[in-house]
Parts: structure tokens; C-alpha cells; sequence
């Protein structure tokens, strides 16, 4: 009962109650919960709305009272004249006499409703007490056994089934399960759920005082032997002044025991275990490594093979160890795995293997693992292989089941093939295209673009450094030529992001050129520079009188602009210092005449 009334002295009935009008939370506090993976129920603290409840508001001084007496483990009956004690109960454990008519009335149901852990049957001067919490996770356990009637079976005739008894002290509730057998056949598990067991008088249960060892519980027909229980079971019993019984053995299934195989006992030596192999030696495999000369045939070579012996079944595979590019088929095995036989019985020298398989009758000895030793030469169905290595496991193994071989690795010289050894030739670039972009078809069938600093992009974003230049005619070019080119002038435009030049013709009437874009952005190369690693042209190199060769036109830089000396000042580390004093002498000059041509004649 959580609700907040004010009754003014009315009875608690229907039309008499009044609720707060003011109370706006309506919702149940959580009392459902687990605890070491089993559902319990949690006695409320707080009502409806988190009000507390009215047994939650009991003076200190009452808890301390009834907790002092001494519990009683005994369901026994009290006496009957507390009853109107209990029925009377109200808000305080003792009336008071100076006000005895203006101390509201508590039913005893509400003040003993859902008490934390522990329940109260009497107050006052009752004497019997019980306190659930001694009682909460405490389990009794016992092991019985009931045996079961077969029926149509020739084999057995009854069924010893084992099984678990737990007593909950907290409720008197039992629940007894079977553990489970395995290849039983039977529906095992839980056979009885947790509640009152009835005994066969009507209305009476059993308790934890009508359990013992070397007793009969009979429950729903059926009989139950109780003959073990566990040390605490055995404690709790005789603290409670119960004497146990001596404990009984648990009897055994006699059909259950007779489907089990003693283990074979073999007086002579047996023959060898091949289920034995087949279950110990399943996925161990021995493997080597090797070199197959095959040198001596027409367009023979040394090829690198692995070995593997399987344990399992002592047969042997060979592979080829491709390379990229080799040139060879991509089916690296060279043998199946199949059981070599290493000598012939007699009579069968001549039998056809390459038509017909061989057979336990015409081979007298297989292949072993004592037949590949590390360091030596075998031969394998005509083809002699080297065995230089082997792994890890294959050592471990040696040493363990046969520490006479010594297991050692060799040094093998490596012949180099025919293409090993050979440099890759890059032809001379052709024009056609960025030179990055054309050495992209020589390293690959397919061309990939060519790879982008995006960091340096995302940096140096719309950066572009501007410098005036002239076009330098040949030396050998006619004299109209020379003085055609000196009056045609460009701007040259470095991109910082990706490191390209684009030069620019400013167009000029009655020149005889159209002007315009005269290169588009390209990474121009320094003449006399590799192909495989060129060098490009960067802002060191671009000095005021400096000439640039771009793709077979030379360039000369007469000016630049503000915003080049001022990137140049910001990065002196990467710019070398006669191109920056070039630069600003340059501007400083043009400063300088500037304002001596805004100055009024005097």
C-alpha cells in the first residue's frame, strides 16, 4: 500500500479515500531481477509513484526489538492466544497508554506485507519467529536412484536411472532431475519441477524432516532410494540434530555396463593399427624441400620442388615452387599423392605400373619416412630430387621418433635461368604524351596512372608562381627570324600542387602569331636526364636571366611577380640564394624606376 490519503479518521473503504491530486508519477518500482542465473522476485522498497511504502516506515527501535529474539527453525504451531495481539497490531510495537484512541489503525497485513528478506509471524511476545534469510539460497542435495520396469526386451529387464533431489529451504519446494547419459536413449533432464511434493495423506507435504539416507520417497507412484547427499546436506542435518544414515552405493545399470568394451589385452604381439594411424595421425604431414636436376634433357632446368609425406596414410606429393613470371603452367603438381613402392617382390620387377596400379600383392616394401633423409638424394618413380630442408614440424618429428637420422640443413648453389640476371631496358621516350605516362605502358601490359602526392595537391591548392620570359631564337635561325621572336613575349606559370608549366603567349596585332596557350600544363624534364628518373624543373631553378630548354625551346625569364619573391622569402631552405637575390634585385629595380617615373617634373 503506497498511496498518499487522508482519510480524516474515515474507514479505509470504497468512497471514503482520497487520492493526491497533485501526484503526477504513477509507475511501479522494478522488482523482478536475477541473481547467479536465477529469476528472483525482489520485495518492493517503494510503492506506486516512489512513495515508501507504510512497513518501511517502522521506527528503528521496533526492527531492533524483533530482531533480537532467537529464531526457530520449526514450522510449529503457536499459541493462540498472541492471535489477538497480531490481529490488534498497529503503527508502534507497544500501545501507548497516554494516547490510546488517536493512534491510527494498521491492519497487521499491511505492516507484515512483503518484508525484506525475512517474514514475521507474531509480534509482541510471540515466540516463534522464522527469518527466511538464513533459509534464501540454501539447497539441500540429494542422490537416489529408482528403478524402471523394461518390457519386451530380451537383453534386460529393468532400468536403474540415477537422479538428483533438491530441497529449497527458502519455500519447502523439491525438484528432482536426471543427469544425462549419453547413447541412453532416454528423455532425460528435469522430471519433476520445483514445488510442494504431496505425501499420500491428503493436505500434508514432505519436509526437509522426512528426507534421510537409506530411506524410500515416494512421489506420483513412483519410489525414489535416497542413497548419498552432499557436505553440506550431511552439516545441515546434524546442526538440526537429524542423524544420517550411513550412505548406500549407487547401483549400476547392468545393461549399461555390458555395452562397454574392456580394453583389448593382447598377449602376442598384434599387427600393425591402421585406425590407430588413421586417428593420431590425421593432418601430420612431413615436408621437405628440394631441387629436381633435370638438366640432362633437351630444355631441361633445376626446379625448386616441395615433398610432402603424409603420415596419415604414407603416401607422398610433389609440387613445383612457381615463380611469377615463369613462364610455366599454373598446375604446380608434379606427382598426386599416391604410395611409392620402393622395392618389387620378386617376379613382379617387369609389372606395368604406368597401366595398371600397384598392389599389396606385387609390392614387398613402401616408402617410409626413414627413406628421405636431409642432405641426400632419393628417387622417386625414375626422378632423382635433393633434399636440402625441411620445416619445423618435420624436425620435431625426426627427433622424436627417429633421433638416429640427423636432420640438417645443406647449402645448395642456386643457378641462376635464363632471364634471371637480366635488367630491364626502358626505350628512349618518344613525345607523345608525359613521359610519366608513357613509361606506365613499358612497365605494365595495361597502364596504370601514374601515382599523385594528394597531400602536397590539397596543400598547395590554387598556388601558382608566375614569371615574364622571352623566346631565345637558334643559333643558326635567319635574322627576320631573330627579330620576329625577340618581340614575342609569354608568361610562364608553375602549379606548386603538382609541379607542371604551362607558358602562355600574350598575342600581339600585325605579329604574325596567334598567341595563346602555347604549352599546356606538363611536367617539364631538364635536358640530358634519364628517362627511368628524370629531373624536372622546379622554383630553385628559375632565376631572372636563367634559360629553361622546355621540350626543345629555350626560354629566357626576364621578370616575376610580387607573389613569387614572397613564396621564395617564406621557403628560403628549399630555394638556393642567388635565385632570391636575383629576384629581388629585379623587383627592387622596377620599384624604383615606378615611382622615379610618378615623380612631378620639377
Amino acid at each position: 500500500m503506497s498511496r498518499k490519503m487522508d482519510n480524516n479518521g474515515l474507514p479505509f473503504l470504497p468512497g471514503f479515500s482520497f487520492q493526491d491530486v497533485t501526484k503526477s508519477a504513477f509507475h511501479r518500482p522494478q522488482t523482478l531481477s536475477y541473481f547467479r542465473g536465477l529469476a528472483l522476485a525482489r520485495p518492493p522498497r517503494l510503492g506506486i509513484g516512489l512513495e515508501p511504502l507504510l512497513t518501511e516506515q517502522m521506527m528503528q527501535e521496533e526492527l531492533s526489538g524483533m530482531s533480537g529474539d532467537k529464531p526457530d527453525f520449526t514450522y510449529g504451531s503457536f499459541d493462540t492466544k498472541y492471535v489477538k495481539d497480531l490481529v490488534n497490531l498497529s503503527y508502534h510495537s507497544a500501545p501507548s497508554p497516554t494516547h490510546p484512541e488517536t493512534r491510527p489503525f494498521i491492519p497487521a497485513f499491511v505492516t507484515l506485507d512483503k518484508k525484506v528478506w525475512w517474514m514475521e509471524f507474531a509480534c509482541h511476545k510471540m515466540k516463534h519467529i522464522i527469518f527466511l534469510a538464513d533459509f534464501y539460497f540454501q539447497v539441500l542435495c540429494f542422490k537416489a536412484y529408482f528403478e524402471e520396469e523394461i518390457k519386451n526386451s530380451r537383453e534386460e529387464k529393468k532400468c536403474v536411472r540415477h537422479v538428483v533431489l533438491y530441497y529449497y529451504l527458502e519455500d519447502d519446494t523439491i525438484s528432482i532431475s536426471e543427469p544425462s547419459v549419453p547413447n541412453s536413449g532416454i528423455l532425460q533432464g528435469e522430471r519433476i519441477k520445483r514445488h510442494r511434493l504431496p505425501k499420500r495423506e491428503p493436505g500434508k507435504y514432505y519436509h526437509w524432516k522426512d528426507l534421510n539416507l537409506g530411506v524410500d520417497l515416494e512421489v506420483y507412484g513412483v519410489k525414489y532410494r535416497i542413497s548419498q547427499c552432499d557436505p553440506f546436506t550431511k552439516d545441515f542435518m546434524q546442526r538440526q540434530g537429524i542423524i544420517l544414515n550411513p550412505p548406500e552405493e549407487m547401483p549400476l545399470d547392468t545393461y549399461l555396463q555390458s555395452r562397454i568394451k574392456p580394453p583389448p589385452i593382447f598377449t602376442t604381439p598384434s599387427v600393425f593399427d591402421s585406425r590407430y594411424q588413421f586417428l593420431h595421425m590425421d593432418r601430420k604431414v612431413l615436408r621437405f624441400f628440394a631441387l629436381w636436376d633435370d638438366s640432362e634433357s633437351e630444355l631441361g632446368e633445376v626446379l625448386p620442388v616441395t615433398i610432402h609425406y603424409f603420415l596419415v596414410d604414407d603416401t607422398v606429393e610433389i609440387k613445383e615452387d612457381h615463380k611469377p613470371n615463369s613462364g610455366r603452367f599454373l598446375f604446380p603438381v608434379l606427382m598426386q599423392r599416391l604410395r611409392i613402392p620402393k622395392k618389387m617382390k620378386a617376379g613382379h620387377d617387369q609389372f606395368p605400373s604406368c597401366v595398371m596400379e600397384d598392389s599389396a600383392e606385387e609390392v614387398e616394401e613402401y616408402f617410409s619416412p626413414k627413406d628421405f633423409q636431409v642432405g641426400k638424394s632419393v628417387t622417386i618413380l625414375g626422378r632423382r630430387f635433393l633434399l636440402y630442408d625441411c620445416d619445423g614440424f618435420t624436425k620435431n618429428y625426426y627427433h622424436d621418433n627417429h633421433p638416429e637420422m640427423n636432420i640438417k640443413s645443406i647449402e645448395v648453389p642456386r643457378k641462376l635461368g635464363k632471364f634471371e640476371g637480366m635488367k630491364r631496358e626502358i626505350p628512349p621516350y618518344n613525345g607523345f604524351g608525359s613521359l610519366e605516362d608513357s613509361l606506365q605502358s613499358c612497365l605494365s601490359l595495361i597502364p596504370l596512372p601514374p601515382r599523385k602526392n594528394i597531400v602536397k595537391m590539397l596543400e598547395n591548392d590554387h598556388k601558382v608562381l608566375r614569371y615574364s620570359s622571352r623566346l631565345v631564337p637558334p643559333k643558326n635561325a635567319p635574322e627576320s627570324q631573330k627579330q620576329r621572336d625577340a618581340d614575342r613575349h609569354f608568361i610562364l606559370s608553375y602549379y606548386l600542387s603538382d609541379d607542371t608549366i604551362s607558358i602562355y603567349e600574350n598575342p600581339k596585332h600585325n605579329s604574325g602569331y596567334k598567341g595563346g596557350s602555347f604549352l599546356k600544363r606538363a611536367r617539364v624534364p631538364k635536358p640530358n636526364t634519364s628517362v627511368d628518373n628524370p629531373d624536372y624543373y622546379s622554383p630553385a631553378d628559375f632565376s631572372i636571366g636563367s634559360v629553361l630548354d622546355v621540350f626543345g625551346h629555350q626560354f629566357i625569364l626576364t621578370d616575376a611577380d610580387l607573389y613569387v619573391l614572397k613564396y621564395l622569402e617564406n621557403n628560403p631552405s628549399q630555394i638556393p640564394s642567388e635565385t632570391l637575390e636575383s629576384i629581388r634585385q629585379k623587383l627592387q629595380a622596377e620599384t624604383k624606376q615606378t615611382a622615379e617615373q610618378k615623380e612631378p617634373p620639377s
